[in-house]
Order: structure tokens, then C-alpha cells, then sequence
């Protein structure tokens, strides 16, 4: 039998937060809150939703543990994210608040015979999004998201700088049972020392339909410029609903172009309060 000792307390708190998140609501604790609408989120794909969550309602959506490899000039580096979460809370119809945490961090490089390894706490981001229309219904819908990313980040896994960007979500009926989604966001990322701020154009587009009564997938492509060379990945991966307002889902990220990581592996779940 494993025991949990041979864990990381990081991984630990990981595995019950998420049994925590997944465990079905106690019967007769609390009443039971309005259905509202349906559980939409802006994970697994890269694309974030032009939807909000309902006023008064809060939604969780985190990643059990998100893992990233990547070689490039001779260095292999290897990245653990676990647990990162994005609390969303509805404000109003059609606005909502957010804010995002990665709790811990584990950055591995390795050179020749020689490694490296970095870990802490990860940087956080305010979010505010807005629905202009599309929430309750209809073959389009279209919002704004506004960013703002604090330099939480332990020495050595962030740039200790403030950064920013506006993004632009639209979601459309494409037909015969697939959803299409789309998003262009132009950031504001500093670059170091001695280069200041510069911006960046970010573009995704996700395909996404059913491929049974209880499971859906979603392929991705995605595209940044602007803070170095191009980068460019190829997304897909499935979602299971579990229950009204609860999702799980897993995927990869798989870079196409040099400056994009090689690969990412994540596992994760969304849920409705």
C-alpha cells in the first residue's frame, strides 16, 4: 500500500482539494442553490469563453497537476505546476470576477550532467469579464476580459513585474454537433532587464463537440507574438461531466513551433457552487 508520507505535501494538498471539488454535495446541508445556466468554463483549451457564471454563484476550475517539457539549447527543462486554481465569482448577469493562484511551482534544468531545480509559489492574476450578449442562449456570444498579473512568483519562476492584456472571446454554432470559440488578446509583457515592456498578440481558435452523452472533445490551434520569437502549439484533449456543474477533463499542449514548450500534460476539473 502507498502511504501518503511518500507524497509531497504540495501533491498531497493537491489530491484533497481536488476529492474535495469532486465530491457530490452533501444532501440536505445547505438548500439546494438555482440551477441557472449551464456549467460553461474557460479551461481545458487555451481559448478562454465569452461566458460569465451566474450572480450570486462561485465556480472553481483547477488542474490536479499540469505538467511541461521542454528542450531548447541544450537545456532540458522540466516544469511541475500543482494545483492552480481560478476562482470565478458572478457579480451580476453578465460580469464576473476572478482571480488565479498556483500554489507551487517545481522548475527542473537540466545541462550536460548538471541540474537545477527552483520551486515556490507561482504568480497571481486579477481578472474582471464582461458578457455582452450570448449567456442566455443564441448561436453567437461575445465578452471582454481584462487581466492584470501580480509578481507573486518565488525568486527565479517569475519576472517580479506587473503585466496586463484585454482579451476578446467569441463562441459560434458551427453545426452538425460541433461549437466553435475564438479569442484575440493584445498583452503588455515586460521582457527584462534593460528592455522594458512590449506587446503581445496572442490568437486561438477550439473546435469542440460530443462524442458521447457523457464525454466531448476539443482540438485547439494557438498563436503569440510579439515578446520574442512566435509561438505556436496544437491543443486537444476530452471532458467528462459528472454531475450538473461538475467537469473533469485532460489533454495536451504540443508545441509546433521551436519557441513553444515541447509538451504539455494536464489533468483537471470545473466546478458550479
Amino acid at each position: 500500500m502507498l502511504r501518503s508520507v511518500l507524497l509531497p505535501p504540495s501533491f498531497r494538498s493537491a489530491l484533497g482539494l481536488l476529492a474535495l471539488l469532486a465530491a457530490p454535495s452533501l444532501p440536505a446541508a445547505t438548500p439546494a442553490a438555482p440551477a441557472g445556466r449551464e456549467l460553461t468554463t474557460d479551461r481545458p483549451d487555451a481559448t478562454e469563453s465569452p461566458f460569465t457564471v451566474d450572480a450570486g454563484r462561485i465556480q472553481v476550475e483547477l488542474d490536479a497537476a499540469t505538467w511541461t517539457r521542454d528542450r531548447a539549447g541544450g537545456v532540458r527543462t522540466t516544469t511541475w505546476e500543482v494545483a492552480p486554481f481560478n476562482v470565478r465569482l458572478g457579480l451580476t448577469p453578465d460580469v464576473e470576477f476572478g482571480f488565479f493562484v498556483t500554489p507551487h511551482v517545481a522548475v527542473t534544468e537540466r545541462t550536460g550532467g548538471v541540474s537545477t531545480r527552483t520551486r515556490g509559489f507561482g504568480d497571481a492574476t486579477l481578472r474582471a469579464k464582461s458578457n455582452f450578449w450570448g449567456n442566455d442562449g443564441g448561436d453567437t456570444a461575445f465578452g471582454l476580459i481584462a487581466d492584470l498579473k501580480l509578481p507573486t512568483a518565488a525568486a527565479g519562476l517569475g519576472n517580479d513585474k506587473v503585466e496586463g492584456a484585454l482579451t476578446f472571446p467569441v463562441a459560434f454554432a458551427v453545426g452538425a454537433g460541433w461549437e466553435g470559440a475564438a479569442m484575440t488578446s493584445l498583452g503588455c509583457n515586460h521582457l527584462g532587464p534593460g528592455r522594458g515592456y512590449r506587446p503581445v498578440w496572442a490568437n486561438t481558435v477550439t473546435f469542440a463537440r460530443d462524442l458521447a452523452p457523457d464525454l466531448g472533445a476539443f482540438f485547439e490551434l494557438t498563436s503569440s507574438a510579439g515578446d520574442g520569437r512566435h509561438v505556436a502549439t496544437f491543443n486537444l484533449g476530452l471532458t467528462r461531466p459528472l454531475a450538473p456543474g461538475l467537469q473533469l477533463d485532460a489533454g495536451a499542449y504540443i508545441g509546433l513551433s521551436k519557441s513553444a514548450p515541447d509538451l504539455t500534460l494536464f489533468f483537471g476539473l470545473a466546478r458550479k457552487f
